[in-house]
């Protein structure tokens, strides 16, 4: 009868190996110059000076175990690729605008055929040529603050 190591669940899955992280395991050399690569990236940063620099290179590259480069890298940031840049948000001149069209259809919708009422129109459709007045007016401003001359 096979039996299972204690460690793996009795159902198919993905396995992982059990002494990933055990500190009595030999260190390869790849793992060694992948420690250093990150440290020596740290230096030049500015994250480190000589000394330590120095120091946590000469313990990777004296390393035996995995136990015996536990904590090099642990007061320095991972590397890795920078986070994602913050979504960018839609003017509030489109919710300003889909708001006014949205109450010019239920103004529309809420007068009755015979009654003739152009006020709230009258009042929509200036609010509409202000608005965008107003944007054309802030964009041509900055173009001629950006301007050399």
């Amino acid at each position: 009868m096979d039996m299972q190591s204690p460690w793996e669940p009795p159902w198919p899955g993905p396995r992982r190996a059990p002494r990933d992280n055990d500190p009595h395991l030999r260190i390869s050399n790849a793992e060694r110059h992948e420690i250093a690569d990150a440290l020596s990236k740290h230096f030049a940063e500015g994250r480190l000076d000589s000394e330590e620099f120095d120091e946590r290179v000469g313990r990777v590259m004296n390393a035996k175990t995995r136990g015996d480069v536990a904590g090099v890298l642990d007061d320095l940031p991972r590397l890795g690729p920078p986070p994602p840049p913050a979504p960018r948000h839609r003017p509030v001149g489109q919710w300003v605008l889909a708001l006014l069209l949205l109450l010019f259809v239920a103004s529309i919708a809420a007068v009755p055929a015979h009654v003739h009422v152009p006020w709230l129109l009258i009042g929509i459709v200036g609010l509409l040529v202000w608005h965008r007045f107003r944007r054309r007016h802030y964009w041509r401003r900055r173009d001629l603050a950006s301007r050399p001359w």
